[in-house]
C-alpha cells in the first residue's frame, strides 16, 4: 500500500538555510512542472483583494493614450469591454495590436507575452 500525502512548503522551519540576507523568512512555491523554487518577491507588484497580480497597460490611439489596469490572465475581450467605457467605441469596433500583430478577443494577455508597462496600439475599424 502506498501512502500519498502532500507537502505543505509554506511551513516555518527552523533552519538557517530558510533565512535569506535581509534576516527574513525565505518563501517556496511549487512551480507547475513540479520544480520547488523560491518565491519571487516584486516590491512593484501590484495586487488586488483576492491577490492576484494587477498590470498597467498603455493603450495608444492616433490622438490619445490610455492606461488600463488589469489582470494579466484576462482576455483581448475583456480589455476591449474596459476601453469601450473610456474611447466610446464598442468593442467590436476595437482593433487591438500588441507588437505589431491583431489579436483576437479570446486570446489571454499573459498566453502572448503581455507584460506590466506593455503598449498596445488601438485603431477604430470603422474607418
Amino acid at each position: 500500500m502506498i501512502n500519498l500525502r502532500s507537502k505543505r512548503f509554506s511551513r516555518k522551519v527552523k533552519s538557517n538555510s530558510n533565512i535569506n540576507n535581509n534576516g527574513g523568512e525565505i518563501k517556496w512555491e511549487l512551480r507547475p512542472g513540479g520544480m520547488l523554487v523560491q518565491k519571487r518577491e516584486c516590491e512593484n507588484n501590484i495586487s488586488n483583494s483576492n491577490g492576484e497580480a494587477i498590470i498597467t497597460l498603455r493603450v495608444s490611439t492616433a490622438s490619445n493614450f490610455y492606461d488600463i489596469s488589469i489582470q494579466p490572465t484576462s482576455t483581448f475581450g475583456e480589455l476591449k469591454m474596459m476601453l469601450s467605457i473610456v474611447t466610446g467605441l464598442e468593442p467590436k469596433e476595437q482593433r487591438l495590436l500588441f507588437r505589431g500583430k491583431e489579436r483576437e478577443d479570446y486570446e489571454h494577455l499573459h498566453m502572448v507575452g503581455v507584460r506590466d508597462k506593455d503598449k498596445l496600439l488601438l485603431f477604430s475599424s470603422n474607418h
